[in-house]
């Protein structure tokens, strides 16, 4: 459940946005799963983090530049519904990101996919399950 607190982090895990996707954003260190770079890429979007996300994005997929719609989404709240690691260098996350956009409430439901690459998650691509 996300917390009310002002300083709580966007991906709902409790701890103060700096303890939690915050160390990650900052560089202090790299997300030590696929589950927690895609709350970090998550928590990026709710804060409009563009650097962050395409330096997290696999260079094989990534765009050249992100930008962000106007007016902004307001992020709500995230689900993360499972974290699949396949092997020892690829990984899946499944979640629900919900928002609201203009007024009207919207689900982002996806089904990512993660590399290691040189010891960092990087986000590969996300498929929209049936």
């Amino acid at each position: 459940m996300k917390s009310s607190s002002p300083d709580a982090c966007p991906c709902g895990l409790g701890p103060a946005y700096i303890q939690c996707c915050g160390r990650f954003i900052a560089g202090a260190v790299a997300a030590p799963t696929a589950e927690a770079l895609m709350r970090s890429r998550y928590t990026a979007y709710a804060r409009e983090d563009a650097a962050y996300l395409l330096a997290t994005w696999h260079a094989s997929t990534r765009p050249p530049v992100l930008d962000f719609e106007a007016p902004a989404p307001r992020w709500l709240g995230l689900d993360v519904r499972s974290h699949v690691q396949s092997d020892a260098s690829h990984a899946s996350v499944e979640f629900v990101a919900r928002y609201r956009l203009s007024g009207r409430a919207h689900r982002l439901h996806e089904r990512s996919r993660f590399v290691l690459d040189a010891g960092r998650w990087y986000y590969v691509e996300g498929e929209m399950p049936a």
